[in-house]
């Protein structure tokens, strides 16, 4: 896909795939397989974009000839009948470039570049990194600016300054606040580079009345008819369908505040957090998210397999409890 191209496609759903692993912790890249496999069945066509090792596909727990195994199956199989924007950041510059030239080597549309984790870059360092990683590159960079794991964030006027670079197409804003997206669509011309909403479909509806043209999902995983029913519900500006489809999916809200707000007992993901208990300070959910993803493919008749360390699966209670859930709600029936 030429990088024109690919830039008309900045919309839609944006999926953000699982990885899954056996129990004795190896990578199930057949399951993988499979399940790529069934997403490109029932979206193909469709303003449906995949996403291999984001921060679902626990990128951070794997070795390098992993990545690269996920990566250039995950192509292969699409075979160009979706986008294909494969996670490919490291801590450094020099490494984050060495992973983006290896996707575009094996057929990747684009990369998405979560912001420089462990040590916070000045703004000048910020600019520089993804500078060097989009000119380093002919294929399409999307910035994922997401502070809860990087500790740092790319604010909205340097975002305005790295949309002039040709190749930095696109931004998946994950920084939670509402104020700071908009303020990101008025200083960056949508021309340069699309925003897109990082926190799924449970605060889209926030978001969509201002034209926001697509979300990233983790629902897409085992849902993605129904992640996708969102989308269509904003470019049809029908937004109380597109709140009503978030209310339905309540039970796995994991924003913190939406979560602390909402009626005791009701929200799934908060108590398997509140279960396995985590430290003060980390965003609510967060943590049990792959688990809780994984089960429901699983559930699904999909691959989700296991988590790896340092994350942890569900117990059996939960998943029942969680299949009940998804029938109750038909979420899959």
């Amino acid at each position: 896909m030429q990088l024109s191209d690919l830039k008309k496609a900045m919309k839609g759903v944006f999926c953000v795939q699982m990885t899954p692993f056996n129990k004795d912790g190896s990578l199930d890249l057949e399951g993988m397989r499979a399940n790529t496999r069934w997403l490109v069945e029932r979206m193909a066509g469709k303003d449906f974009v995949i996403v291999p090792e984001g921060s679902n596909g626990e990128f951070y727990a794997q070795s390098e000839d992993e990545w690269k195994a996920v990566v250039k199956m995950v192509v292969e199989e699409v075979n160009g009948k979706l986008p294909v924007i494969a996670g490919a950041a490291q801590c450094g510059t020099q490494e984050t470039i060495k992973w983006c030239q290896y996707a575009q080597s094996v057929g990747a549309d684009g990369v998405m570049i979560v912001l420089p984790y462990y040590w916070i870059p000045t703004e000048e360092g910020m600019y520089q990194h993804y500078k060097q990683i989009a000119e380093s590159i002919d294929i399409g960079v999307v910035l994922y600016n997401n502070p809860g794991v990087a500790g740092s964030v790319v604010r909205p006027p340097l975002m305005a300054k790295l949309s002039k670079i040709p190749s930095i197409i696109g931004v998946k804003e994950g920084s939670q606040s509402i104020l700071h997206f908009n303020l990101m669509r008025k200083l960056v011309d949508p021309k340069d580079t699309v925003i897109l909403w990082g926190r799924g479909e449970e605060m889209f509806p926030f978001v969509a009345p201002t034209g926001c043209p697509g979300f990233t999902s983790w629902l897409a995983n085992f849902a993605p008819e129904l992640a996708y029913s969102m989308y269509e519900a904003a470019v049809a500006r029908d937004f109380n369908k597109v709140a009503e489809l978030a209310d339905y999916l309540s039970p796995f809200f994991r924003e913190p505040e939406m979560v602390r707000c909402l009626p005791s007992g009701s929200n799934f993901l908060s108590r398997v957090t509140a279960n396995h208990w985590q430290s003060a300070g980390v965003s609510v959910g967060a943590p049990m998210q792959f688990a809780v993803v994984k089960a429901a493919m699983d559930i699904a008749g999909l691959r989700g397999g296991e988590v790896r360390l340092p994350m942890v699966g569900l117990t059996k209670e939960e998943k029942d409890e969680l299949a009940s859930i998804l029938r109750a709600t038909k979420i899959l029936r």
